[in-house]
């Protein structure tokens, strides 16, 4: 894998600041390519105020169409991570959670995905204690926040370790000829890890069965999984702590 060795830092659990968990804040940026500012949450772990000279790898997670950078927070994502890093089963990370704005068009003609990696990640890393390197920068998202993360995973395979897509049909646009296209731009054993899930009874699994055919196809390492459950947030919310195992395994 085209990762650095991961460095690994531990917290004192005997810090207050330990037991009290993390927070959530709210954001925006005056990003030049969308016409409103980008909304975003970031989730800070313990400690993250009394460990000044700490840096963090860093998790993007993109919500699903018609919701907004709230949706993560209410599946439990940041109640999760406390719990994990507490247990010390996770490292500490930041989670940047944006909203987009026009959920119906898709790329190229949406600038969202440019947007994120030209103008959002360059913010986090300039105002947050966030780890620069590719092997500690992860990329994720449910239903069409997973359209965009393969997307931007795959054709900017350069800047993400790591690509979830959860119950993600994936663009219209980015159909199999696409995906070969970019798998076979990417140089061999640079391929970022790749994790794929769906429920049984989701509507749009078929779809995902086409992205995994293709990687399979073109031997590319990843990891597929069949649930139970469907296209909904209660599949989601299952399935948050395995999202998280996952993303920070390598870190």
């Amino acid at each position: 894998m085209p990762t650095s060795s991961p460095t690994v830092e531990t917290t004192p659990t005997a810090l207050p600041c330990w037991g009290e968990g993390g927070r959530l804040e709210k954001g925006q940026l005056a990003a030049t390519l969308l016409p409103q500012p980008l909304l975003f949450r970031v989730y800070l772990p313990p400690c993250y105020d009394q460990q000044t000279d700490r840096r963090y790898p860093v998790l993007y997670l993109l919500h699903g169409q018609t919701y907004n950078d709230d949706q993560w927070d209410r599946l439990g994502v940041d109640e999760t991570a406390d719990a994990l890093i507490a247990a010390g089963e996770i490292p500490p990370l930041l989670i940047i959670m944006p909203a987009e704005q026009d959920q119906y068009t898709p790329p190229p003609e949406n600038p969202y995905g440019q947007a994120l990696v030209e103008e959002l990640i360059p913010y986090i890393e300039r105002n947050y204690r966030a780890r620069t390197d590719r092997a500690h920068r992860a990329i994720g998202g449910l239903s069409r926040g997973g359209n965009w993360a393969l997307h931007l995973g795959l054709t900017r395979w350069e800047l993400f370790g790591a690509v979830g897509a959860h119950s993600t049909p994936s663009f219209v646009t980015d159909g199999p000829p696409r995906l070969r296209e970019w798998l076979d731009d990417i140089p061999p054993g640079q391929w970022p890890r790749l994790y794929l899930d769906a429920g049984a009874d989701d509507g749009w699994k078929e779809y995902m069965l086409n992205v995994e055919a293709v990687l399979t196809e073109k031997d590319i390492p990843h990891e597929w999984h069949l649930n139970q459950g469907a296209h909904e947030e209660a599949y989601w919310a299952a399935h948050v702590e395995e999202y998280l195992r996952w993303y920070t395994e390598p870190w």
